[in-house]
């Protein structure tokens, strides 16, 4: 069964949806310079209020690796997820902070971007076109990608379940294609849950 990601929530009521959906985790952006930044005490109040089953992601961009374990070790967010460019030695620098896991993201253009990424210590890595651009890259430089990965990158419901189907990847993570106005879409979300969950099912 593929898992999903429902990303960039910023409200009380996005998590209301998502414990309705109930995806197996959701992320909050720790980014200032993103538009779907949220700070980490309004991600505390969120968090209060997520289903206890649903894993909470914190999005990083080149931050402090002991400010991503203080948010980890209070219990703010349950993985750090790098969106920057975060090296192997800033991973093992965290991953000596602490236990929890890291998703490493890797923008895919080129066939030596999939190297780069299967070589990763993280966790898990994320395959994505690039840091929030809303578009898909090639899918077929995923072809023969033998580790577990986050698939990112121009998702929707319309296309989410053509993504399970020809890839299987273990997740998918969605953030622009559930917005309507810059803000998370509660008909959107059901809607890109519903078409993972249908294509598994098939």
């Amino acid at each position: 069964m593929t898992k999903i990601k429902l990303c960039g929530l910023s409200r009380p009521c996005d998590i209301y949806t998502v414990n309705a959906l109930n995806p197996e985790y959701i992320g909050f952006v720790f980014a200032k310079k993103s538009k779907r930044y949220v700070s980490p005490s309004i991600a505390a109040e969120l968090k209060q209020l997520l289903s206890p089953g649903i894993q909470a992601v914190g999005v990083f961009v080149n931050e402090d690796p002991e400010r991503i374990a203080g948010l980890l070790q209070d219990e703010i967010i349950d993985m750090a997820q790098l969106h920057g460019n975060e090296d192997e030695a800033y991973i093992a620098r965290l991953r000596s902070l602490t236990f929890k896991p890291i998703i490493k993201a890797f923008p895919i253009v080129y066939a030596g971007d999939m190297v780069k990424a299967g070589q990763s210590t993280a966790d898990f890595v994320l395959l994505d076109s690039g840091a929030g651009t809303g578009t898909v890259f090639d899918w077929k430089l995923i072809e023969g990608f033998n580790r577990p990965y986050f698939l990112a990158g121009g998702l929707s419901a319309d296309n989410v379940g053509a993504a399970v189907d020809a890839l299987h990847p273990y997740a998918v993570d969605v953030s622009s294609g559930i917005e309507t106005n810059g803000y998370k879409d509660q008909i959107k979300m059901a809607a890109f849950a519903a078409a993972v969950r249908k294509e598994d099912r098939i």
